[in-house]
């Protein structure tokens, strides 16, 4: 409870701005329900509508909330009118009812009565509209007036802001709840199913990615549906790309410093709804149409062969810490669902967004596995990222690998064989896991992503820990029973720069978000060729597209599955923004008409054509780590690296600085079989990669390893649409142009 002092001067305060009292919600008493209540069932939580066996139609609702001393359901009629019914059934902390007539479409949320005691977490405030945390789908935008607190929110002693209470009714200014009508049993979807090996995933914006996009109907742009349009889906097809992963689709809302400056939250990371696809990328209405076309996307783009790949973010809701916003979760049951400080006012927050839930609570990992079942089972998607996984691997203070989180994953027979990503750190103490999650997880490896631009502008000491990111990252994931494919390589990513920006900044120019420049990483490992910024100088353009596709060609021949960033195959530019999170604008969509220009067609054919070759190949997909060691009599292995010299690298070679390396592939000692039970055999590929700023001379390796090489990739080369078709005697030194790859066929 609030001290005496502060509930009077709420009172006075309240008295003198108008303030209706607590008992009053929409300006008047609370009137007897309107509608009758049949005890119905406490599962499955949420909103379902149903017919029961009397041929009564309705909809069953059930909400946890295990400290409350009351629930109230709200329905809203299409005026926005409220009648309120009384939830009496409570069967293991689960309040719950069926509500005849209510049908599909119905507008909904709750009140939830308890103490108002924030120094022991509870923050029960019924004058808050509350979001189902089970809603499939959500009506309406969070803006955050001072009505949707559930404290008083500017108290003038901030410092105890959180524990003056808020009784002003909120359900003006929130969304609400839609009950959904979900009878699609999926029987004409073929889920693609790609193997991990095979996989190169595109990270996409939904809105982003089609805003702009020429080739697709004004009024679908920036949607799920135009998302599943076939001019979207030709461009991934054109690429070879084998899954989207698509940036927060989770229901989310906007921060309020963003709110404050005219700013939106653009990635969407700042969950509310776990179970609703959020409304504002839905062409066709929000009122549960866009859980059908969210549906009708997947469907079109696993009929591409296409898997759908969710980022979630499970970690933190967009409720904030003790001075945030009561949405949901916090006004449910606030010490249940959130990790707390000993001071039990204060989160414990290793999400650096205020707060953090609590997975070791039985009820909260059920709403976190409740939602991913559904999302597969029901929604189609194919699998998932994990936004800061380190925090949903914390047992209590502890990352822990043991975690009941990682428990209950590893042994559920829908999500274990489903798609699991790892953003594999948060920023708590000893966050950082790279290479420390259990087998069924692949992670983003950093450290692939440090090592390659380090490589390309020439800051790498040595070439040891490239040697390791090129060939699967065998020292991180090799000693606990994983393979390969469990890095999931990037150079980019949503966070950060864009390629093209890596070759073009040095340093960030984010001042178009507010915040004085200081948001956004300072450690950017990047590049300018030796201009800031755009320039008209061609010479340093020209240095810029070379990098370019340096990069790409890295990433698409290294072993591992290679993750690519929505319209870094085009040249996508943010003009130097490194963390265009609330840039809802031209800064983040996609400028298709780059493609128009030579120079990022050429860049975009590049691409396509290594997927292809990756795809042909399976010696640049291999299931297994290479072992260094020969198979045969004439001393070939699966794997070897060289120097300039055309020598096997040594000991010293390793530590030693360097410019060039040669990375030899062998395809006749790739392990495992294939689909029929025959041995797996390709062929063999020397890739050489030069990032010194002069030509220099590369003795091709001999006998054993060839007779003859073909050149297939040269990214020296402008134009990329072909082969460039040269062929070289082995033992013969060859000039590799300045920072370039090559990558040459053994020929028989």
């Amino acid at each position: 409870m609030s001290s005496a002092a502060e509930q009077e001067a709420v009172a006075e305060e309240h008295a003198e701005e108008g303030v209706r009292p607590s008992g009053l919600v929409n300006g008047a008493r609370p009137k007897a329900p309107g509608v009758p209540v049949r005890p119905g069932a406490p599962t499955p939580l949420g909103a379902r509508f149903r017919v029961g066996p009397d041929g009564v139609a309705g909809t069953n609702f059930a909400l946890w909330a295990g400290g409350a001393e009351a629930v109230e359901l709200c329905l809203f009629d299409e005026r926005g009118k409220e009648t309120r019914a009384r939830l009496t059934e409570l069967t293991h902390e689960i309040w719950h009812g069926f509500v005849p007539g209510v049908m599909p479409g119905q507008r909904y949320g709750y009140r939830v009565h308890g103490r108002w005691d924030p120094w022991t977490g509870g923050r029960w405030n019924p004058a808050k509209l509350l979001l189902d945390p089970y809603a499939r789908a959500v009506d309406g935008d969070f803006s955050l007036p001072p009505e949707v607190y559930g404290h008083v929110r500017d108290w003038p002693q901030q410092q105890v802001a959180d524990t003056v209470r808020d009784d002003r009714d909120s359900a003006p200014y929130v969304p609400k709840g839609v009950v959904v009508h979900d009878d699609d049993d999926w029987s004409d979807d073929r889920r693609p199913k790609t193997p991990w090996a095979d996989s190169v995933i595109y990270e996409l914006h939904v809105r982003g990615f089609t805003k702009l996009h020429p080739g697709i109907p004004e009024e679908l742009r920036g949607t799920y549906a135009g998302l599943a349009h076939p001019a979207a889906v030709d461009h991934l097809l054109g690429l070879g790309v084998t899954a989207v992963e698509l940036l927060p689709v989770h229901q989310f809302a906007h921060e309020d410093h963003l709110l404050r400056r005219g700013l939106k939250n653009y990635w969407g990371y700042n969950s509310i709804g776990y179970f609703a696809p959020h409304a504002g990328y839905a062409a066709s209405g929000t009122t549960g149409q866009q859980v059908g076309e969210f549906k009708r996307m997947v469907r079109a783009l696993h009929a591409a062969g296409i898997e759908v790949i969710l980022d979630v973010v499970y970690n933190h809701t967009a409720e904030a810490g003790e001075l945030g916003p009561t949405l949901s979760l916090k006004g449910i049951d606030n010490r249940g669902y959130y990790r707390l400080q000993s001071d039990a006012r204060r989160y414990a927050d290793y999400t650096g967004c205020g707060n953090t839930l609590h997975v070791v609570q039985p009820h909260v990992l059920r709403l976190i596995t409740d939602s991913l079942r559904y999302w597969v089972t029901e929604m189609g998607v194919d699998g998932f990222r994990f936004d800061l996984a380190a925090a949903l691997a914390r047992s209590m203070h502890d990352v822990d690998m043991l975690s009941p989180f990682l428990a209950v994953i590893a042994q559920d027979p829908v999500l274990r064989r489903v798609k699991l990503i790892a953003e594999p750190w948060d920023v708590g103490s000893g966050g950082y896991q790279v290479g420390a999650f259990p087998p069924l997880w692949t992670e983003w490896n950093d450290r692939y992503r440090n090592a390659v631009r380090d490589f390309w502008r020439g800051a790498l000491p040595d070439v040891r820990d490239l040697g390791y990111r090129l060939s699967g990252s065998s020292d991180l994931y090799a000693w606990g029973g994983r393979r390969p494919y469990a890095s999931v390589n990037f150079i980019t990513a949503h966070d950060g720069f864009t390629l093209r920006d890596l070759v073009s900044y040095e340093s960030k120019r984010n001042e178009a978000n507010g915040e004085g420049n200081r948001d956004g990483s300072d450690d950017n490992r990047s590049w300018n060729c030796g201009a800031e910024g755009e320039t008209a100088d061609e010479r340093v353009r020209g240095l810029r597209r070379r990098q370019l596709r340096n990069l790409l060609t890295t990433l698409l021949l290294s072993t591992g599955v290679p993750m690519l960033v929505a319209g870094d195959e085009l040249g996508r530019t943010q003009r130097g923004n490194n963390n265009a999170y609330c840039q809802d604008n031209e800064i983040s969509w996609l400028d298709w008409g780059l493609l128009e220009e030579p120079g990022w067609k050429a860049l975009s054919d590049l691409t396509a054509r290594l997927i292809e070759l990756r795809h042909r190949h399976p010696v640049l997909r291999r299931r297994a780590f290479f072992s260094g060691r020969a198979h045969s009599a004439d001393g070939l292995r699966d794997l070897a690296w060289f120097t300039s010299r055309g020598t096997e690298m040594t000991e010293r070679d390793w530590y030693a600085p360097a410019a060039t390396l040669g990375m030899y592939l062998s395809g006749r000692d790739i392990p495992g079989r294939d689909e029929h039970g025959d041995p797996i055999l390709d062929d063999s590929f020397l890739a050489v990669l030069h990032a010194g700023d002069r030509p220099a001379s590369f003795v091709l390796p001999g006998p054993p390893w060839a007779e003859r090489y073909e050149v297939i990739v040269d990214t020296s080369r402008e134009a990329q649409a072909e082969e460039p078709g040269v062929t070289h005697r082995a033992g013969t030194a060859i000039t590799v142009p300045a920072r370039a790859v090559l990558l040459l066929k053994v020929a028989e």
